[in-house]
């Protein structure tokens, strides 16, 4: 071995023990008859020292190194004159008595140090030097502690991991896939997997009855701060349960890993299903951590003489506790950031409440007193609270008044990355129409069963039909999503030909997955938490990317090893494919 020990581990009891190090130069100091060099590994950072009196020709070797410089030393352990006690190595160093250079380093394009001067786009070039960094490297083994004890959970809860095919066969359904070329098959293409759904439910029917997988997925699509185009998932799948026996299961599973990762003792889920997140939150992942529900204020707000209102078709607002000192600066910077397009509000109504018990309003005009005085009354609100109010179409002013109110709650202060709020949300619709295709699409995905109670209502009114379908969210993030299965060929053709599929389309697409349902498939269900996210979430960060340890950026690129990248013809003939000349 190159080294005895690693860089974090000596302490004061090892004085004048011989050791043998290995590492990178962290950084050097020269003080003339001394020479000081940090040595760092992943375990930490041990001082070094070269006495000039002692050994000149040492010494003199010690002052050509560079940062980065791969090294090995031997030496003996001595007590520090001048401790560092931030140091858990500090109270050492090493009297140095031989020094070999195992590589030497070009000068880094910007520092290893937990603050560096590098910019993200650089950072990601060289993203071998960026896990050099304590932040990064800390991130990366925060996500193997998690993956180890989500193992360990499901291992003592009978599941049972297997893997399923990488090469699979593309569906019209969800994001776009990425498609892989078949050179022994002309003219035909292998996908890279969404989701293992279908094999985790053949695997169901095949009488594995637990199963999990920490499964790469990749998805062809935009991205954003919590998607890249492959990403991973922690994949479950049940047989005989019901949609209680998969939340209790996957709490339990949340529970474990926050005592054992980061000694929380995380309170009980909370259901609340989805018509009444989008009624109180207008979002179907609320943020939990605080208040500041919506309240709907049509039946005191219209046919009052104010036409903004009259023709909204929801009128809804929140009420900001303590807020009523905020400034017509402050109040008009609110109303520019619902304005914005992504946000989309065409306005925003304030009303203060104000000490002597009166409200001001940026619509007095409108409204008498006693008519505001309802507003306050549907909100609870106290003296010095401040009412903000959206109208519009009931999608676009809920979508408009949530952006709010996580923006309000952050300005606040209520959104602490510290406090973690689970919640289930529950009975999502089976079916969305989509205005543009003239169709229906699964909400989740073909294979979510619907409501037991609703299935009367696939024939004669299917848009109002509810599925078996769950979400897992902390912090206003969907950590993850899952649902109970169809598991008999019938009620998969009728979802399938709902979805707009012919009986031909069906039969390609999921044949064998139908085929398999009449050869006794059990009930079954499950669930898929995105374990990207759940690295973020635990690490605080709103960013995936410092927990993947080669991520893309935000054009899907690889800036490292400059991917994806052109092929060669002879590659293109070998797959029978041709492509356009590079503009």
């Amino acid at each position: 071995m190159l080294r005895t020990h690693n860089c974090g581990e000596l302490r004061i009891e090892n004085l004048n023990d011989s050791v043998k190090l290995s590492g990178w130069v962290q950084k050097s100091r020269d003080l003339g008859g001394l020479t000081f060099v940090d040595l760092r590994d992943r375990y930490g950072i041990t001082q070094l020292t070269f006495n000039m009196d002692e050994n000149q020709q040492l010494c003199a070797q010690a002052r050509e190194l560079g940062r980065e410089f791969v090294i090995q030393v031997e030496g003996t352990v001595i007590e520090r004159s001048s401790k560092n006690d931030k140091m858990p190595t500090g109270n050492i160093e090493i009297s140095v008595t031989k020094l070999t250079v195992l590589n030497a380093s070009k000068t880094p394009p910007f520092t290893i140090e937990n603050e560096t001067d590098g910019g993200e786009e650089l950072r990601m070039k060289y993203r071998y030097l960026d896990l050099r960094r304590n932040p990064v490297q800390e991130k990366l083994f925060l996500r193997h502690k998690l993956a180890k004890e989500v193992r360990n959970y499901l291992d003592g809860a009978a599941f049972i991991e297997v893997e399923t095919p990488v090469l699979i066969k593309s569906t019209p359904e969800g994001a776009r896939d990425f498609v892989v070329p078949s050179r022994m098959n002309e003219g035909q293409f292998y996908a890279l997997p969404q989701s293992p759904q279908t094999f985790k439910q053949l695997l169901m029917v095949s009488g594995f009855d637990r199963y999990f997988q920490i499964v790469k997925c990749f998805r062809d699509e935009d991205l954003r701060a919590d998607r890249q185009p492959e990403f991973t998932q922690i994949d479950c799948e049940m047989t005989f349960v019901e949609q209680e026996d998969i939340l209790s299961t996957f709490e339990h599973m949340m529970r474990h890993l926050f005592k054992t990762v980061k000694s929380i003792d995380l309170k009980d889920f909370p259901r609340m299903d989805y018509a009444d997140a989008m009624r109180l939150y207008g979002s179907d992942k609320p943020d939990i951590r605080f208040g500041m529900e919506f309240h709907e204020l049509n039946d005191v707000t219209q046919n009052l003489g104010f036409k903004v209102f009259d023709e909204a078709e929801l009128v809804v607002g929140i009420c900001a506790k303590g807020c009523a000192t905020y400034t017509r600066k402050q109040l008009d910077a609110l109303t520019d950031f619902v304005k914005r397009p992504q946000v989309g509000a065409k306005g925003l109504v304030y009303a203060k409440m104000n000490e002597d018990g009166s409200i001001k309003s940026s619509v007095d005009k409108f409204y008498s007193e006693e008519q505001k005085q309802a507003w306050a009354e549907k909100f609870g609100a106290e003296k010095g609270d401040l009412i903000l109010i959206i109208s519009g179409n009931v999608n676009q002013s809920r979508s408009a008044m949530s952006e709010l109110r996580l923006h309000l709650g952050a300005e606040l202060g209520l959104r602490d990355k510290n406090t973690f709020a689970p919640v289930w949300v529950t009975d999502f619709p089976l079916l969305e129409w989509d205005e543009e295709t003239k169709r229906f699409h699964a909400m989740h995905h073909p294979f979510t069963s619907p409501k037991v109670e609703d299935f009367d209502k696939l024939e004669s009114a299917p848009g109002e039909v509810r599925a078996n379908a769950y979400d897992m969210v902390i912090n206003g993030v969907e950590v993850g999503g899952g649902s109970i299965r169809i598991h008999d060929r019938s009620t998969q053709e009728k979802m399938l030909s709902l979805l707009g599929f012919t009986v031909e389309e069906a039969k390609d697409q999921f044949g064998f997955l139908m085929d398999a349902f009449e050869y006794g498939a059990p009930p079954h269900g499950g669930i898929a938490l995105g374990f990207d996210r759940m690295c973020a979430l635990f690490g605080g960060s709103d960013s995936i990317r410092d927990y993947i340890a080669f991520p893309k950026n935000n054009s899907g690129r690889d800036v490292m090893i400059d991917a994806p990248a052109p092929i060669s013809k002879e590659q293109l003939d070998e797959l029978f494919l041709q492509t356009k000349p590079a503009k």
